[in-house]
């Protein structure tokens, strides 16, 4: 890449056409594979594609598309992936105009998906094998949507989203085969959730993780994420508890997993290893309000024919019955292979001040602020005119000993992780070209203890 675009270097997105959401992950010894929802142009049916990266994920290369559209299906929607040594079964919503249903397609290699890919941007990989339907209407349940496949005391579960959009309803199912599914009923909760007022609640996931504070326990905890469709805003958390049957036991109530304007219906990655609990990798879609977005407004789509991307993972442990987020290994490398991305990370002081990071555009216009405040963590881009308006992103910080944050910038992506992980934010900003460089500033009685920057080349 000789000069500048809006397109990020670090982050998955598609070559062009429309990122719709991401739908499975898995990992490898030596790469990580994404399967994503996407339309090729804006006229195009959803189909899914799928990307791999070798060893760091920030390397991403585009394989041939897994899913399409066949028969009377209108779209493919999202799903989940599950694996069983280096099969991988494709778990996915098949849309016709009678309805939605659940649908498996198998790989029973992986790998073999990356031995030749085709110069046809619409070219099917030959390895993926379509099984059939395995959940649709019964038990007076409708429309079963967005799967997330799980194992679960030496069986599989599936928790699904069913019934009218407006006021959805999730279903646990079990298998022991990841073909023949029984529906247990609808998932309820036990304790307080702070999601009693909450009408929609989409784009469910689990994922099981030991408390790291309690190193040497073996209880697993269950966290449940989820995504809350609310005044046409998506805003996705998660709870901590247990999970018995079709009750979910709450030890940690509702929490916000990201602060920032676009972060929505993350999805966790699966290891083609041996699980160890210690924690996950989570990739969301940095879209803010999600099945109600044009993507015709996006000014990447207008300029550059693209829209959408996944954020980096965020490798998330469980620390006191809360979730811990900081980029997967190897970002600092990836950075310094780029042409225009950059990080900045400093531990500093801010109990009795504030530290102030401002990203500047080539023209020394400000593109958006960043500032830490000991308690409070900001994110401002209502002065950039791609986002006049927009309101400030705020998080309520734990108070720590020693206050941090990294920032990555990458083309239009910033992503800010505070104080270990404990609060991110991920937001879509659109530079006048690129980001050209940042200043730091300290008010008050704050101190910045130690810093660094990592660049591309071009900057």
């Amino acid at each position: 890449m000789s000069h500048a675009t809006h397109h990020p270097e670090l982050h998955a997105t598609a070559e062009q056409g429309i990122l719709n959401a991401p739908a499975g992950v898995l990992r490898g010894a030596d790469s990580w594979h994404i399967f994503h929802q996407y339309q090729p142009t804006i006229q195009a049916a959803p189909r899914w594609a799928h990307q791999v990266s070798p060893a760091a994920p920030y390397d991403w290369v585009i394989c041939d598309d897994v899913l399409a559209p066949v028969g009377t299906e209108t779209q493919l929607r999202a799903g989940s992936v599950a694996h069983d040594g280096n099969t991988a079964d494709l778990f996915f919503t098949s849309v016709t105009e009678d309805g939605c249903s659940i649908h498996v397609a198998t790989i029973e290699n992986i790998a073999e998906t990356l031995a030749e890919i085709s110069d046809d941007a619409l070219h099917l990989d030959e390895h993926v094998v379509r099984c059939g339907e395995v959940l649709a209407d019964r038990d007076g349940f409708t429309d079963f949507r967005s799967p997330c496949v799980f194992p679960k005391d030496n069986g599989w579960l599936m928790l699904a989203v069913t019934g009218k959009t407006e006021h959805p309803t999730l279903v646990i199912s079990e298998s022991t085969d990841r073909r023949n599914w029984n529906v247990l009923g609808p998932l309820t909760f036990q304790g307080t959730t702070n999601l009693e007022n909450e009408q929609r609640l989409v784009a469910p996931r689990i994922i099981q993780l030991r408390d790291e504070l309690h190193p040497d326990s073996e209880e697993l905890f269950d966290i449940l994420i989820v995504t809350l469709e609310r005044d046409g805003i998506d805003h996705s958390g998660y709870l901590v508890g247990r999970l018995d049957g079709t009750v979910f036991t709450v030890r940690t109530p509702f929490q916000r997993l990201d602060f920032g304007h676009d972060f929505t219906r993350p999805r966790n990655t699966n290891t083609l290893d041996h699980a160890t609990y210690g924690r996950a990798a989570l990739f969301g879609l940095m879209n803010g309000i999600g099945r109600y977005d044009d993507p015709t407004t996006h000014h990447s789509l207008k300029t550059e024919d693209w829209a959408n991307c996944l954020s980096v993972p965020r490798l998330t442990t469980l620390e006191g019955g809360l979730l811990f987020q900081t980029p997967a290994f190897g970002l600092p490398a990836a950075v310094e292979q780029t042409n225009w991305a950059r990080m900045w990370t400093g531990l500093f002081d801010a109990s009795e001040g504030a530290v102030t990071v401002t990203l500047y555009n080539p023209d020394e216009s400000i593109a958006a602020v960043v500032r830490h405040s000991g308690d409070r963590l900001q994110f401002d881009r209502s002065m950039n005119p791609h986002h006049l308006g927009s309101p400030i992103a705020e998080a309520e910080l734990i108070a720590a000993d020693t206050d941090a944050l990294t920032i990555l910038v990458d083309g239009s992506t910033v992503e800010i992780f505070a104080d270990g992980g404990v609060a991110t934010m991920a937001s879509r900003v659109y530079f006048d070209t690129y980001c050209a460089h940042l200043e730091v500033e300290t008010t008050g009685d704050a101190t910045v203890l130690q810093c660094y920057e990592v660049t591309g080349s071009e900057l």
